[in-house]
Order: structure tokens, then sequence, then C-alpha cells
């Protein structure tokens, strides 16, 4: 019997604290850097985006998503035999110990269920979901759960009005299990180190400290045109694969980065922008945790129902970028 991955649980998490960009032009007027809501949503589309509060890690909201996730799919913690954790932004310095045994151990799994971090910033999502369907289809595992979780607040430059207005924390989960029926349809994932210096973190660590800068950096305009390009050809390449033509498309849900991006990717595609999810106006940039947060979304207001095929993709710096479609 051939093996499908499906998507039977999503959850979602966002901080408390939402900040409207009225309230971050005020706080940066303060420090004599000028702004405003026009100029930020004429630029990116956003409107607010969430912030954690002091020692929210990244652990803690990826907990509470994949606590919906799980309920939304009537499992128990220990019903997981994988856990995949993507972020940028993990609780320890050098990444480890990982996150995902961080929220292995607050979920309070007890079978010994592996979990590994991914990093391939906001396309880290995607890539953990390429990975745990490769996983599911082999036989190996069963009900794997996969969370984007991230706290780009403290990475972010607040003396850079490029940048600083751009991004947000919160977290999303999906728990992905074996069944009989089609789920996965296909995946697709790239990257281009060629492209690492357009979008990073460039400090490292020495001596316990860093040594650099340890704030987000962005070539805005290369990243748009890269994104823009590399989104509309991921796309094309899991429709192949799938053997679907867009119109076949319920919903198309990318990374929330940009507004601009995202419109551009579903006038390529032919889509109408009705198809389009869009919660980047409230959240922000949110990286690995865009994708899964605009999914459960779409799918607790009632718009995403049993059936539906969802094109997701995700760009982001490494250069890193990938697609699925999946039949919910």
């Amino acid at each position: 019997m051939t093996i499908f991955s499906k998507i039977i649980g999503t959850g979602s998490y966002l901080p408390a604290k939402k900040v409207s960009n009225q309230e971050l032009a005020d706080q940066l007027a303060k420090k004599g850097i000028e702004t405003s809501d026009e100029w930020i949503v004429s630029r990116s589309g956003i409107s607010s985006r969430h912030y954690a509060d002091e020692g929210e890690k990244s652990s803690d909201m990826g907990v509470e998503a994949a606590k919906k996730a799980l309920e939304a799919a009537k499992l128990t913690p220990d019903d997981i035999d994988l856990i995949i954790l993507a972020t940028s932004t993990p609780d320890f310095i050098g990444g480890f110990p990982s996150t995902a045994c961080v929220v292995q151990n607050k979920l309070g799994l007890t079978n010994g269920a592996p979990a590994m971090d991914v990093q391939a910033v906001c396309s880290g999502f995607m890539y953990g979901m390429s990975i745990a369907d490769s996983m599911i289809k082999s036989g190996a595992h069963k009900n794997v759960l996969v969370i984007g979780a991230e706290v780009f607040s403290r990475i972010l430059n607040f003396d850079d009005r490029t940048t600083c207005v751009l991004f947000g924390d919160g977290a999303g989960a999906v728990v992905m299990s074996a069944s009989n029926e089609p789920g996965v349809l296909a995946t697709k994932l790239h990257a281009d180190g060629g492209y690492a210096d357009i979008l990073s973190v460039p400090g490292t660590v020495q001596d316990g400290a860093i040594a650099g800068s340890g704030y987000l950096q962005m070539d805005g305009q290369a990243v748009f045109k890269l994104a823009v390009s590399v989104l509309e050809k991921v796309a094309n390449e899991v429709l192949a694969q799938a053997g679907l033509n867009a119109e076949d498309i319920d919903w198309l849900i990318p990374h929330q980065a940009n507004l601009r991006i995202m419109h551009s990717t579903a006038k390529k595609m032919r889509l109408p922008l009705e198809k389009l999810v869009v919660t980047v106006d409230q959240h922000g940039n949110t990286s690995a945790a865009s994708i899964p947060l605009a999914l459960d979304q779409a799918v607790r207001d009632g718009r995403i129902q049993p059936g539906h095929k969802i094109l997701l993709e995700g760009v982001g710096g490494g250069f890193t970028w990938g697609a699925a479609i999946v039949q919910m």
C-alpha cells in the first residue's frame, strides 16, 4: 500500500504584545529616526506585528502552537515520533541544545522521539515539511510535529528603519501523519549560497561573546528581485511534479514577507488575489513561522476546507527557497 503524508492538525501562537506602525513610529521618533504608517504600509503592506515578552522564547511559542496542532489532530504528545523545528532564533547560542529538544521536554514527551532543528531562515518551515514528508513516506515515522518559531524582535537593529519595521514574532505548527489518502502531493527545495550576503546576521561567537554585528542586515532591493524570480519558478516546479495546473490550486500561501512580492507571485501564476492568504499585514514577517501561522488562520476561519489543494512556498536567507502542494 502506498504511504502518503497528510496534514491532520494545525496550530499557531502570537505573543500578546501587538505593536502598530504608529506605535513603532512613535518609539523610533524618540531616537530621531523618521518613519510613518504610510511609509511602512506602502513598502511592505505591514500594519502591525507582535513582539515576545521579555523571557518568552522560541520554544515557549513553539509549544503553544504545537499544543493547538495536537488538539486539532486529536493526538497526545507521546503519539508524536519525530519533532522538526525550524528557527533562526534558537533558545541557546550556537543552537544547542536544539530548540526542538527543549520543546520536546516542555510538551512532556516521554517516548524518546527524535527532535531536531532546521535552519533555512524564512524557508525553514518548507524544509521541515519536506523532511517530514520523506520520513513518513519511507515508513520510518508515523506522526511528525513540524514547527516554525521565531523571536526576530531580538535580532533587529531599531536604529535601522529599513529592517526593524518588517519583522515580528510568533509560531506555527502542523501535525503530519501517515495516511492512505493523498496529502502532500509534491515538494521542492533549493539553495544558493552565492547570495548569502544579501540577508544575514553577520556576527560570530568569539571567546563567549558576539564579535561583529548580532543584528539582521538586508539588501532589500536584491532580496525583492531574487524572491520574485525564485518563487515563480519553484511554484511551477511543484505544479509540474504534482501534475497540476495553477487553476487547480484553491489557495496560495506564500511566505509572508512583503505584500508586493506576494501579489507579484500570484499575478505571475495567473492566480486571482482572492486565492491568496494574507497575514503579513497583521503579523509582519515572522520568518519560519509565517507559513504555518497563515495556514492555521485560514483553516480556523473556514476558508480552507478538506480536499482543498494548497500551494505553500517560502524564500529566505541562505539563500534558500522551496514549495509544496498539499491536499487537505
